[in-house]
């Protein structure tokens, strides 16, 4: 085989090619969280509000987690990676909540920039964080995801662990991005995509049964349920001592609501369409959707416009203006625009080279001298060696 040339181009790093099975899941489970927040003041006064939060509550966030979990790198972070949880979320969260600070300042508030206390959708950029730094180090536990499910439902036990830096529903979270790794590892996606259409919708049947059963099971008990505050188990936020569960066995409901969630985005990802449709290029866009969604929400939020009684049609009405906004956020005009903010660069923030693992720079007059190159196992000059750079992944 010959050698490069010393000098001569990298060829270009070939680019993943996007399954369309997962940018489709990726944006309709975006758009469920959309509508969750959508109709969130519609609740306390219409049950059947109440019925289909409780029905998308109970699947529609561990999804989002777990396809989060399902492209995350599990081996050691290089260069590269450090970079990119860097201006992916650490950027982002920082932009974001100063945003939102200086709103409520502007709308009357007190001007208090606390970092530690996420604003309203902002808390999964925390929990991202963790989780990517987290799952290198739970990979080499022969049992990561029962681990995982036994940190989320003790951490439950716990008032002292609570929304500070979102600790609360990183841990309560947690299991689903370990699952969505977990898939990865069971190939899936190459599975699924084999499989005879005859054996595709024999799965789907039992997925929608699965579905159906829910939504007959929540309507059937609305009541018991708003009794039982499941709405509070279900957002991953508090311990349970703190909405009245004090009792040992209140573990319980967590586990039996995680592996419901596990059973619920199989299900969902059954249903997804394997080939391209008309909003499978909107699944790039789901950052976009998260962070800027809310600034269109808050004014229904904040004005009471939703509060008390509403007319039946409200309910499908912010339904439907919820996938508006998602397909809206997900243009390309939008996308363009809102790049800084929601995807900044920052060049100017990293070094130009990596340190070595000894902590020294490498500094160009300490590389070897280009006149007495080592030899190449083919007994040909060797290039110059090439100072430590990251390494090159495709986004």
């Amino acid at each position: 085989m010959t050698p490069r040339t010393a000098g001569a181009p990298h060829p270009p790093h070939p680019q993943k090619r996007r399954v369309p099975l997962w940018d489709n899941a990726r944006w309709i489970a975006i758009t469920l969280v959309v509508v969750g927040h959508a109709i969130l003041k519609l609740i306390s006064e219409s049950d059947v509000a109440y019925e289909f939060y409780l029905f998308i509550y109970a699947f529609h966030v561990p999804l989002f987690v777990a396809v989060s979990g399902y492209f995350a790198r599990s081996g050691p972070l290089g260069t590269r990676q450090l970079h990119r949880l860097v201006t992916d979320i650490v950027l982002p969260y920082l932009i974001f909540e100063t945003i939102w600070t200086t709103i409520r300042w502007l709308l009357g508030g007190e001007f208090h920039l606390d970092y530690s206390s996420p604003s309203w959708t902002l808390w999964f950029l925390i929990a991202l964080l963790v989780w990517r730094l987290a799952l290198p180090f739970l990979v080499l536990l022969r049992y990561p995801l029962l681990i995982s499910v036994i940190i989320s439902v003790g951490a439950g036990y716990f008032a002292s662990i609570d929304s500070t830096f979102a600790l609360s529903r990183t841990l309560g979270l947690l299991p689903f991005f370990v699952f969505g790794w977990q898939l990865r590892q069971w190939q899936l996606t190459t599975r699924w995509q084999n499989l005879p259409a005859a054996a595709v919708w024999r799965w789907r049947i039992g997925a929608i049964t699965l579905f159906t059963a829910l939504l007959g099971v929540i309507v059937a008990n609305i009541g018991a349920l708003r009794e039982a505050q499941l709405r509070q188990f279900l957002l991953y936020n508090e311990a349970y001592p703190t909405f009245g569960y004090d009792q040992f066995w209140a573990g319980g409901i967590r586990l039996g609501l995680i592996l419901l969630a596990f059973a619920l985005i199989m299900a969902f990802l059954l249903l997804m369409p394997r080939r391209r449709t008309p909003f499978t290029a909107y699944g790039a866009a789901t950052m976009y959707i998260y962070l800027l969604h809310a600034f269109v929400l808050f004014p229904l939020r904040e004005t009471g416009v939703l509060g008390g009684p509403q007319p039946g049609w409200v309910l499908p009405a912010m339904i439907l203006f919820s996938v508006l906004i998602s397909v809206v956020l997900s243009q390309r005009i939008v996308r363009k625009v809102f790049h800084p903010l929601v995807e900044p660069r920052a060049r100017w923030l990293f070094r130009r080279k990596a340190r070595t693992d000894t902590g020294t720079i490498v500094l160009p007059h300490l590389e070897a001298p280009a006149e007495t190159p080592a030899e190449s196992p083919s007994g040909q000059p060797a290039p110059p060696a090439r100072p430590p750079g990251p390494p090159t992944e495709s986004r």
